[in-house]
This record gives C-alpha cells, structure tokens and sequence, in this order.
C-alpha cells in the first residue's frame, strides 16, 4: 500500500483552502496529483523509507496535520495502485483509513457494482447490465473474448484487468494553479432547475472574465453539483476549442447540467472548474459567420473594460440581475 487517495471535507465554500491541503501532502511526498474539487493521490514510496512508516500510519498524521492546520477532516483511502486507492476512499469513514493490499483487491473489488469502478461510465455499465454483468467479481470471471465482444477490444482487456484487482495507474503530479474555479452555494437546498441554470450562468460569466483579464484560455470544464446528503456528482468536458468566451463556458455547463438528468434533486451548490489553462495567445477561433456571436463577444470586450474600471460586478448578464 503505497498511494493514498484523500478527500478532504471541504465546507460548502471552501475549495480555495485546496492548495494549501495540497501543500501539506507535498511534506511528505512531490509527488500528489490533485483531483479538483476537494481530493488528491498521493504516491509514498519514498515517504515510506525516508520516514520509517507505512501508509497507513502517515495517512493517521496527514489527518491529524489537515484537522489542526486547517481545520478541515479527511477521508483516506490506501492501495497498491491509483485505483484501488480511489475505490478504497469511497469506503473509508473520517477517522478510519480504508487500506487494500494487491493480495486482497479482487476479493475487495468482487460484490461491488460496475458502475463503481473508475473509468466506467454510463453507456458501458448499461451494456455489461445487460448481459448480466452486474458486479465486478461476474466481470473478473467472464471470458475476455466475451469482454471484448461487448465493449471492445482495449476496453475489454482493460476493464477485466482492473475488475480482477490490477491496478497499473500512477500518480501523475500536476499543479491545482493550472485551473480557476468558481462556486455558487445555495442559502438552502435548492431544487428549482431553473435556480441551478441562473447559477450555472453566474459562474461561467466570472470564469471567462476572470480568464480573459488574465489571458488565458482554458481547454476543458468541470462541474460539480453537491447534494444535500453531502455527495457529490462530478463530470468534466474537453471543450471543442480552447477558449475564454462566456457563452461557449456557459453551453458547455449547460449540457453537462442537463447530461445529469437531475430530477427533484436538492442541490446545496454548483461549481464550475476551467482547466487545461494556456496563454491566450495561443487560442484559435472557428469562425462561424454567426452575427450574434461575433456581436457577444464584442460586448464582452467592452464589459471587460467596465469590469476593469469600475470592478468585477459592474456588469453581469440580465437575467441575472433581477
């Protein structure tokens, strides 16, 4: 057990205190991966050696450090690999890490549902269900020319290689500064569509002027939509074309919103994360002989003119104002 996925308890407004978290993993290791919004993986081969621990016994002082430092609780998973340390997170309780070693990750993986194994999405685990490969232990035991038949040829090699508890990811380090985020939390649950869509709006207004006084572009979204039993849904989209516009932002968290079908959900807050950042030099826009939008984003230059002078709420987006 040598990489650890945490997830940090993070207060409903409280993904700015994400870097300063990451930090104090970087004590231990260089190398962590973050895992915007609220997590990160943490490999500690050499933390391991250097401090004369175990994982375990360092995930029990990362939580001890975050809680004092902080003051925000963690959950910790802790695995051979990336993966069975994300999976192992899920069923680990503040206080008490969940650890599974190599030997133990297809017995750990067996009665857990598909759709619960990192990497499989929607469409896939239809298609498993329905020949009646429900659960990751009937995957392990399938035949990989069946596999392969279902899902196709890498896919299926793939899929029964994790769903038998190998786990051959790694920890890539990358920099939580290389995205913006901006979330809009809710006074109280809210379940009203349209309320979701307003916030939507309001955070993918600020993310493109805050990239854009910036000059950057950013090549994918993420949204997260927090429920009120504190869960949490998170999906990310590669963007056609890196960009900075508002409403191309705003598409695209719209799709990804109606792509969740949420029906009567009681969301506590939504968050938008632009990534991928690059200068905006390096940005190449499509044209499209689209009046309205040439026409959008020329207002856009000027409200970014007001924003700068008069400060970033001096101009917003009409039916915002209400």
């Amino acid at each position: 057990m040598t990489i650890l996925c945490v997830r940090f308890q993070l207060p409903p407004t409280g993904e700015a205190a994400l870097p300063g978290l990451l930090g104090l993993l970087e004590e231990f290791t260089p190398v962590v991966e973050a895992l915007p919004p609220d997590a990160a993986l943490a490999d500690l081969r050499g933390a391991e050696r250097y401090f004369g621990r175990d994982a375990v016994e360092l995930a029990s002082v990362i939580r001890v450090r975050a809680l004092a430092l902080y003051g925000v609780d963690c959950v910790i998973g802790a695995g051979p690999g990336r993966m069975l340390a994300r999976m192992a997170m899920k069923d680990a309780r503040p206080g008490l890490t969940c650890a599974v070693t190599e030997e133990e990750g297809a017995d750990f993986l067996a009665g857990k549902p598909v759709a619960a194994l990192p990497g499989v999405g929607t469409a896939t685990a239809r298609t498993l269900c329905e020949y009646g490969l429900d659960t990751l232990g009937l995957v392990a035991a399938a035949p990989l020319s069946t596999l392969q038949r279902l899902v196709g040829a890498r896919v299926g090699r793939e899929l029964r290689e994790k769903a038998s508890g190998v786990d051959r990811g790694r920890v890539v380090p990358n920099a939580v500064s290389r995205s913006l985020a901006a979330e809009r939390p809710f006074t109280r649950d809210e379940l009203d569509p349209d309320r979701h869509r307003r916030s939507l709006l309001s955070a993918a207004d600020e993310l493109g002027a805050r990239l854009r006084a910036l000059d950057k572009i950013c090549g994918a979204l993420t949204l997260t939509v927090r429920y009120a039993d504190r869960s949490a849904t998170t999906r990310t989209r590669t963007l056609k074309e890196p960009t900075a516009h508002s409403a191309a932002l705003t598409r695209a968290a719209y799709e990804m919103y109606e792509a969740l079908g949420l029906q009567r959900a009681r969301v506590r807050s939504l968050s938008l994360r632009a990534e991928s950042l690059g200068p905006a030099e390096q940005a190449s826009h499509q044209l499209t002989f689209d009046p309205a939008d040439e026409k959008l984003r020329r207002i856009e230059e000027v409200a970014d003119r007001v924003r700068a002078k008069f400060g970033p709420h001096a101009v917003m987006p009409g039916s915002l104002a209400a």
